[in-house]
């Protein structure tokens, strides 16, 4: 005779855990089936029922059920399975951690996959997998500067405070300029995409001459102010001034945040400010470009515009940036600052802290190199 199948009586919680995992799209198939099986026997449906529900073999329903009724939820998850013991232990995967972190090889700036492997004795895909799994890169390398502004922290405090709580009846404005952008053609037709290959453009151009972009971001709506220029002097800076003081209601008042090139500082553009009250002159921290939002308007129209464009004049030039800007005018969208001037600090001061440590160890290992020698 058949044995008679296992009865299965579910709890409030246990049929809401099953009914998640049978109808959630995350769960593994197998798993979901699981759920679904438990779920019809507790309904009280025969196992060749279920079997030809959910499409499985009556046999796997009743291990499943008598798994379930043996141990509950967690006898519907696979069991670890056995496999091959590793080959490299614990000591042998910190001693490779320590020698990327602390050592280079012979004659060459960083380790490789096969110079590693072959200092430590391991196959190349061992130490990718070792590199993997504590997030080391050696092959990349990132830069960073730190601004030596004696007011840094002033600047940054009025800046942020003017993004995060900016003025009543003002417009902020963040205002720079992208100088010697290049119109380049290149020497032949571009390739289009196709499925499988990218497009692609020859290596070599031809320049047809440069222009400066002056931009004017309003923090507050996204909108943009542009003027194109063929050199990027004073003059030039003080006519688009003149653009944007046109674009701006006459009773607010103007914020302004710009960085610290001497064109911004001359006499005729310091005269210009003192005739004109309802402007104030916000100057960025020295080497901290990162502040100004314009920047990253700059860096979409490199990305979206200039860096795959072909332009065989600067005329084609300027009409490419300010159709660009004429779009991102007809549905603008701010950059919404977040991170508040004490963030910010906070951030530096711990990469800081972190540069001088490390400073200090190098220093301590020249001094014992020294002393061995």
């Amino acid at each position: 005779m058949a044995k008679a199948a296992v009865a299965i009586e579910l709890t409030a919680a246990e049929r809401a855990e099953l009914e998640g995992l049978a109808g959630r799209r995350r769960t593994a198939q197998g798993l979901a089936k699981r759920a679904r099986i438990v779920l019809a026997a507790a309904d009280g449906t025969e196992n060749k029922i279920i079997a030809r529900t959910v499409g499985a073999d009556e046999n796997t329903v009743g291990k499943w059920r008598r798994r379930f009724a043996a141990r509950r939820l967690d006898g519907l998850y696979d069991e670890p399975r056995p496999g091959a013991p590793r080959r490299i232990g614990d000591d042998e995967i910190a001693g490779t951690i320590r020698l990327t972190l602390e050592t280079t090889p012979p004659n060459a700036t960083h380790w490789s996959l096969r110079s590693m492997a072959a200092a430590v004795g391991h196959a190349p895909s061992t130490i990718h997998r070792i590199w993997k799994a504590f997030c080391l890169q050696p092959h990349r390398s990132d830069s960073f500067k730190l601004s030596t502004d004696p007011l840094f922290v002033e600047k940054v405090r009025d800046i942020v405070g003017l993004y995060m709580a900016p003025p009543e009846r003002a417009v902020v404005l963040c205002l720079d300029e992208k100088s010697q952008i290049q119109a380049l053609d290149r020497t032949q037709p571009l390739l289009p995409m196709r499925p499988g290959q990218p497009e692609r453009g020859s290596h070599d151009y031809t320049r047809h001459g440069t222009l400066s972009l002056f931009a004017a971001l309003e923090t507050a709506t996204g909108k943009i102010v542009g003027r194109c220029f063929a050199r990027h002097r004073a003059r030039e800076f003080r006519a688009f001034l003149n653009t944007v003081e046109a674009s701006v209601p006459a009773d607010h008042d103007i914020h302004i945040v710009i960085d610290n090139v001497s064109s911004h500082k001359t006499e005729a553009v310091r005269n210009w400010f003192a005739k004109r009250p309802r402007w104030h002159v916000h100057y960025t921290p020295t080497s901290a470009s990162w502040i100004n939002q314009v920047e990253r308007f700059f860096a979409d129209l490199t990305e979206k515009q200039i860096r795959r464009g072909v332009h065989r004049s600067t005329a084609e030039l300027e009409t490419a940036i300010t159709d660009y800007i004429a779009t991102v005018n007809a549905n603008p969208r701010p950059f919404v600052w977040t991170k508040s001037a004490d963030d910010i600090l906070a951030s530096i001061k711990r990469f800081c802290l972190a540069t001088l440590n490390t400073a200090e160890i190098q220093t301590q290992i020249g001094k014992t190199s020294e002393s061995g020698h």
